[in-house]
């Protein structure tokens, strides 16, 4: 049975999509509960665990997250979409619980080691089903948009509710995201499970005549020579897949105390603005996706990296407040014609076979970008000061801006 809507138009909202939505939904808020409410004051203020132990178990995480994607991709074709889904949610339940319970050190990151593992097959996961249930109708851009809500409106709710949470109880926290992670894993059993091909069927049986070791090696040579002669890509997509998230790694260190040191806001001035800014390009996504369904890529991505390389750039060089606000709406504006199109983009490029893998490839190197973005700007901050990571940040959408006019030149056969 299909749900309709009138916004979410085609039949999107199938019980898979709502499945994917759920999901995404409630690991973002727990995810983001954990990081931005919860662990750093957790563990300063209760477990007095030191900066570096803190340090070192949120960068686990993120290397995690970002180091098991394609794995998780490629177990995707193997397991099925509903096994591997599962196995990385219960591996992320189980990463709550150590946070929640075990107060030694080891214990505490081996809890965050997990949670980014845990995690890293979700977007893999998620990509592989948009891309099954938009093949009829050609709608990836309105998912994508959809999807980008529901993966936003988590990151940005949880922390906000979560913080009522903690001034009662550490508990009483921990326990409700562990409820929400037990609804994620039931959630998870209600998706598809493994689509049997005639190419996978006649690797089973090829591999059964060989040790599991052999088998597996063989596999997984199969599949890089498969994506080595079928992906056929421009060798400039791969800097701007970095490029694409490390202008984001650059600004999400420096933004909080920048905005408080340099410019002055309150911090209920500052909530304002991100509600603000996040608003607008939350509620742009949709539109947008719809859009790009009917009009394709191109013009929305060069829009979206122009504007957001003027804009944050202008946003470092200015200590107005009203022009800082119409910076902020011009930066939303520029991230919800980005968001959806830019993954919608990648679909094209990906071959029929090996989509996880694939995906999971993409994925890898955009999150590099997250893992080194924030490393670069705190050094930019230190010899060059406060501006430098927003220039930066500027210069690096100006250049995928150019890089982006490359890829979307026309192929002349």
């Amino acid at each position: 049975m299909k749900l309709t809507s009138k916004l979410v138009n085609k039949s999107l909202l199938t019980p898979t999509f709502v499945c994917l939505w759920i999901i995404m939904f409630l690991v973002e808020f727990v995810k983001g509960s954990l990081l931005v409410a919860v662990l750093p004051v957790y563990m300063g203020d209760v477990l007095k665990l030191s900066a570096f132990v803190i340090g070192l178990s949120f960068s686990l995480q993120y290397i995690g997250d970002n180091l098991f994607r394609s794995p998780a991709g490629w177990l995707v074709e193997r397991l099925g979409f509903r096994a591997t889904m599962a196995a990385g949610l219960i591996i992320t339940l189980s990463a709550v619980t150590i946070l929640s319970f075990i107060k030694t050190v080891g214990f505490i990151i081996l809890g965050c080691t997990l949670l980014g593992i845990g995690t890293a097959p979700l977007w893999p996961c998620v990509m592989m089903g948009i891309s099954a249930v938009t093949k009829e109708n050609n709608n990836f851009g309105t998912a994508m948009g959809v999807i980008q809500m529901s993966s936003l409106g988590g990151t940005g709710l949880g922390p906000i509710i979560i913080n009522f949470l903690v001034s009662k109880s550490y508990t009483l926290v921990f326990w409700f995201l562990l409820s929400c992670m037990a609804v994620v894993v039931l959630t998870s059993l209600f998706l598809p499970g493994k689509a049997k091909s005639n190419q996978l069927e006649i690797s089973a049986r090829l591999d059964g005549q060989k040790t599991r070791l052999r088998a597996l090696l063989q596999n997984i040579r199969r599949t890089l020579h498969h994506i080595r002669h079928n992906l056929k890509v421009s060798p400039f997509l791969y800097p701007a897949l970095f490029l694409q998230t490390f202008a984001i790694g650059l600004l999400t260190p420096v933004i909080t105390l920048y905005v408080r040191t340099e410019l002055g806001l309150s911090p209920e001035a500052y909530s304002a603005m991100l509600i603000a800014g996040g608003g607008i390009a939350v509620a742009g996504l949709i539109p947008v996706g719809k859009m790009v369904d009917r009009f394709g890529t191109s013009l929305f991505l060069n829009i979206g990296f122009a504007s957001a390389a003027i804009s944050i750039g202008f946003f470092a060089l200015t200590r107005s407040i009203p022009i800082v606000w119409v910076l902020v709406i011009l930066i939303g504006i520029s991230y919800s014609f980005i968001l959806p199109t830019w993954d919608t983009m990648l679909s094209h490029l990906i071959p029929e076979r090996e989509k996880g893998t694939v995906w999971g490839f993409f994925l890898t190197i955009q999150g590099f970008g997250m893992i080194i973005g924030p490393i670069v700007s705190g050094k930019l901050w230190d010899w060059l000061g406060p501006s430098a990571p927003f220039l930066a940040s500027a210069c690096a959408m100006g250049l995928l801006f150019f890089v982006h006019l490359i890829l979307s030149r026309p192929r002349h056969s």
